[in-house]
């Protein structure tokens, strides 16, 4: 204790003994002189916060205005144009586009690989996160084909980037939106019936729903200040008592939390929470959140990363917070390509893909492949045993078993009809009442190949069947008619 009052009161009476006073203690990473951060106690996310509390303007300088960040996007799409996408999900109470950055080795088409998405500016009192996503975008496209991470992330992930979800909660420089709602309190709870009425919900909480419903996000991350600790579901708990409210995936969710925190700059140094990261519910149960919603209803592996203990630090302290930052945002995002299990499901009898359901035995949890491709991504923790299952209705299930090491493992399945399900459908269809299947287009959807086969060999014995008539014809006609007497 003794040494912890004096390690801190070092901190506030000389910079440079700080300094060297972590060098002697052991802390292996170097730290920035135009950067201190004490953040190692995350208590500042507070539950009850003064929302109408206004920030002075000096604290804005540096900090790029709702246009400028319009304009900072555009730019960025026509700076880096072949290898990103521009788009808006919708906009703020207020009208403001929420503009997004998509990323990828082909923009704007659907492929095969896993999608990650970065959301900034939850709350509007907390803008560090649109900044760093900004420099974000830009350090990929300078450095794509020069860095391996940057390339990797191109090729191998579809990354899409909202700077900011809250923009008129920043113009007015309070924590929620211009309704006064705090948008990660707004979607669907699975514990409360809580904003369970769609027309309701705030127009950008709406828009990450649609979002959602359009794109099949594998992972994502929200960046929020106040602490400086990854987070991971639970975030809530069916009593409301704060505990360790673990989730089906939570070893997986420890592993991700884990790649961001370790990266980190001195997230993982953290003493108020071991390794730098912690469950939701463990820390303060929230409910209505956009994490645990994103991984119910969305599939979608989602954390919430407390990037900064300071919510509104100096705008000259940006550029260290993203160097800090930087390489654990690239690893995140490369994890979907280097870790997990991935691939596709197949129908034996068409050889179409199928949007079958993936399953691990054990884990409460399913992961859907998508319409067109038949594409899945199951992120999973490394050095694990895994049973892994296929199903879709209509076909035969099957399952693998896997060791997953560090890398990342392809494993395809290949269905097989199920013609006792089909049978029963067609049992229990009404086939001339309309609200069943049609028995006709049932029959001919699965049965046509040999309906072709048997017409083909019916036409070939009704030819030879001809051709052996009209060979008799002339001897039966010889014999029928009478004999004509000639004089």
């Amino acid at each position: 204790m003794k040494f912890l009052f004096s390690f801190l009161l070092l901190s506030v009476v000389s910079p440079a003994l700080f300094h060297s006073a972590l060098a002697r203690g052991g802390l292996n990473r170097s730290i920035s002189p135009d950067f201190i951060s004490l953040a190692y106690g995350g208590s500042a996310r507070f539950l009850l916060e003064d929302n109408n509390s206004k920030r002075s303007n000096n604290i804005m300088q540096g900090y790029m205005t709702n246009k400028e960040l319009e304009r900072a996007v555009k730019a960025f799409g026509k700076k880096c144009s072949k290898i990103s996408k521009i788009y808006s999900i919708g906009d703020s109470v207020q009208g403001f586009p929420l503009w997004v950055i998509e990323i990828s080795d082909k923009p704007g088409q659907e492929e095969s690989e896993p999608a990650f998405k970065y959301i900034g500016n939850v709350h509007g009192d907390e803008p560090v996160g649109r900044e760093l996503l900004l420099q974000f975008a830009n350090w990929i496209c300078d450095n794509y084909l020069k860095d391996p991470l940057a390339t990797l992330i191109v090729e191998n992930v579809h990354l899409h980037i909202l700077p900011s979800m809250n923009p008129d909660g920043f113009s007015l420089r309070t924590r929620n939106n211009a309704n006064n709602v705090d948008l990660n309190r707004d979607f669907p709870d699975q514990f409360f019936f809580i904003n369970d009425d769609e027309y309701t919900r705030q127009p950008e909480t709406k828009a990450i729903m649609k979002w959602m419903r359009d794109i099949h996000f594998t992972a994502s991350a929200t960046l929020h200040g106040g602490a400086l600790v990854a987070n991971y579901p639970w975030d809530g708990t069916a009593d409301k008592r704060k505990d360790y409210y673990a989730c089906p995936d939570d070893q997986t969710f420890r592993f991700m939390a884990s790649v961001y925190s370790r990266s980190h700059h001195n997230m993982s140094l953290s003493q108020e929470f071991e390794g730098g990261i912690t469950n939701g519910a463990s820390w303060y149960p929230i409910y209505g959140g956009m994490q645990d919603w994103n991984y119910i209803h969305g599939g979608c592996f989602e954390l919430t990363l407390e990037i900064t203990d300071n919510k509104w630090p100096p705008a000259n302290e940006l550029a260290t917070i993203f160097e800090y930052n930087k390489l654990s945002m690239l690893n995140l995002v490369a994890s979907l390509a280097q870790t997990g299990i991935h691939g596709r499901i197949f129908s034996s009898e068409s050889g179409r893909p199928l949007p079958g359901t993936i399953t691990l035995k054990g884990i409460d949890y399913s992961v859907k492949a998508s319409e067109t491709l038949g594409v899945y991504h199951r992120l999973a923790a490394p050095k694990q045993k895994y049973e892994v299952s296929a199903s879709m209705p209509g076909y035969k299930s099957k399952n693998t078993s896997i060791l997953l090491e560090e890398g990342a493992m392809s494993v395809d399945f290949i269905l097989d009809p199920d013609t006792t399900t089909n049978r029963k459908v067609m049992q229990n269809c009404d086939c001339y009442g309309g609200h069943g299947v049609d028995f006709v287009g049932y029959i001919w959807g699965h049965y046509y190949e040999a309906y072709i086969f048997l017409a083909v060999v019916l036409v070939f014995i009704c030819f030879l069947f001809q051709k052996k008539m009209k060979s008799r014809l002339p001897k039966q006609r010889l014999v029928a008619l009478p004999k004509r007497i000639v004089v």
